[in-house]
C-alpha cells in the first residue's frame, strides 16, 4: 500500500502535472501544426517545384515476385522520397516556429522598453517628505 501512496504523491506533484498539460498542449498544438504545413504551406511549394511529391520517390531494391508456393512478395523499396518529404516538413515547421518566437521575444522586448510608471512612495516616505514640508514652513 505503501507504493500506491508514494505514487500518488509523484503523481499529484506540481512538476508532473505541469508537464502532463505541456505534452497535451504540445500534442493539440503539434497537430495543427502539421495541418498548416501538409494544407497551406506545402501546396504553394509542390507547384513552385512542378507538384513533385516526395512521398512516391523511392529506389527499388528487389522488384515484387511470386514464390513456389504462390504467394505474393512485396518488392523491397528504399523510401528516401518519405524521409525527404519529413525532413522537409521538420524544417518548415522549425522555421515557422522561430518566426513565431521570434515575433513573441520583439513583443516582450518591446514590453520591457515601455517606460512603467513610478512606483507608489512607501508610507515612510510620505512621512519624510510631509516632515521636510513642515520643516520647510
Amino acid at each position: 500500500m505503501k507504493i500506491v501512496q508514494e505514487f500518488k504523491q509523484f503523481a499529484m506533484k506540481g512538476n508532473v502535472v505541469d508537464m502532463a498539460v505541456g505534452i497535451i498542449i504540445g500534442a493539440a498544438f503539434g497537430k495543427i501544426i502539421s495541418s498548416l504545413v501538409n494544407d497551406v504551406i506545402m501546396p504553394p511549394i509542390g507547384l513552385l517545384i512542378g507538384g513533385v511529391d516526395f512521398t512516391d520517390l523511392k529506389v527499388t531494391l528487389k522488384g515484387a515476385g511470386v514464390d513456389d508456393a504462390g504467394n505474393v512478395i512485396d518488392a523491397v523499396t528504399l523510401n528516401w522520397g518519405n524521409f525527404a518529404q519529413t525532413a522537409l516538413d521538420f524544417l518548415i515547421i522549425a522555421f515557422a516556429i522561430f518566426l513565431l518566437i521570434k515575433a513573441i521575444n520583439r513583443m516582450k522586448k518591446k514590453e520591457e522598453e515601455a517606460p512603467a510608471a513610478p512606483p507608489e512612495p512607501s508610507k515612510e516616505e510620505k512621512l519624510l517628505t510631509e516632515i521636510r514640508d513642515l520643516l520647510k514652513k
